[in-house]
């Protein structure tokens, strides 16, 4: 299926999912509201205008490395005047020993994610999409604003997405030899029974690949300021043990390796032909 394929990895992320006033937490990976509000700001599009067409995306996310959850304590209005304390519900200031908000804000440190967005039947938003992410209107982030990515986010537009997320070099170490071998979960929006493995691959078992595992609530409906609004979606979760040369390392190693591989595969016959 044809699709975009990304690379979401930085210092910090943060993908929000029940966050709720000062209790900001994160999801343990991109959730689709993410990506979609993501290609939103690189196509330019303000938090006004609907998102029906991005909404009906498919996301595919592999997860390099699950990174280390860190929780992050903000102050807000300790040691201001009176007149500018944070202001309560009710229009008033706060005073006396509120007038310092606590907010816990948790992100993942050191995380690594590739990621498709993919459609058989919308390829000429993907390809509007693609040239939004080369050129973006808007500086994107990976969740929160404080949250810039690094290296490559952009890795090409392809014919079949999801062949290449399970064959690009994984941004890990490889495991030590004489240690079990690593896996690398893939979480999507639709069934991964049917995803196509290298043949020196393994994964869990196809049948439970093709049910839900849980659902989530991060299908946007609109992300309008004052009416933000979501739905549930199923998500699906399929382990695979990739084979020992597709573990590419960190840094330059794993750059070099990810430049080996969009040459050979994008730029030659692939990139530009949908």
């Amino acid at each position: 299926m044809p699709g975009l394929l990304l690379h979401c990895a930085g210092p910090l992320q943060s993908w929000g999912h029940h966050s709720h006033f000062n209790q900001r937490d994160t999801a343990a990976f991109p959730t689709r509201s993410g990506i979609l509000g993501l290609l939103a700001a690189a196509l330019g599009r303000s938090r006004e205008e609907p998102v029906d067409d991005l909404a009906q995306l498919g996301t595919t996310v592999r997860v390099d490395r699950p990174g280390v959850l860190l929780r992050d304590l903000h102050t807000v209005g300790g040691g201001l005047p009176a007149a500018d304390t944070v202001t309560t519900a009710q229009g008033k200031k706060r005073s006396g020993d509120t007038t310092t908000l606590l907010s816990h804000r948790y992100y993942l440190a050191d995380a690594a994610f590739t990621v498709t967005v993919t459609s058989a039947s919308h390829t000429a938003l993907l390809l509007e999409c693609a040239q939004a992410l080369r050129a973006p209107r808007w500086p994107l982030y990976l969740g929160r604003r404080a949250c810039p990515p690094t290296g490559p986010l952009f890795l090409g537009l392809a014919d079949n997405a999801l062949h290449h997320l399970v064959r690009l070099p994984i941004a890990a170490q490889a495991p030590r030899p004489g240690t079990a071998d690593r896996t690398v979960d893939f979480l999507s929006d639709s069934p991964l029974d049917r995803l196509p493995l290298p043949d020196d691959a393994h994964g869990s078992d196809p049948a439970e690949a093709a049910h839900p595992s849980t659902s989530l609530n991060d299908q946007p409906v609109t992300y309008h300021p004052s009416r933000r609004t979501y739905r549930a979606r199923p998500l699906y979760r399929r382990t695979i043990t990739p084979p020992a040369r597709q573990w590419a390392g960190l840094g330059t190693d794993y750059l070099q390796a990810l430049d080996d591989y969009t040459r050979r595969h994008f730029d030659t016959h692939e990139a530009g032909r949908l």
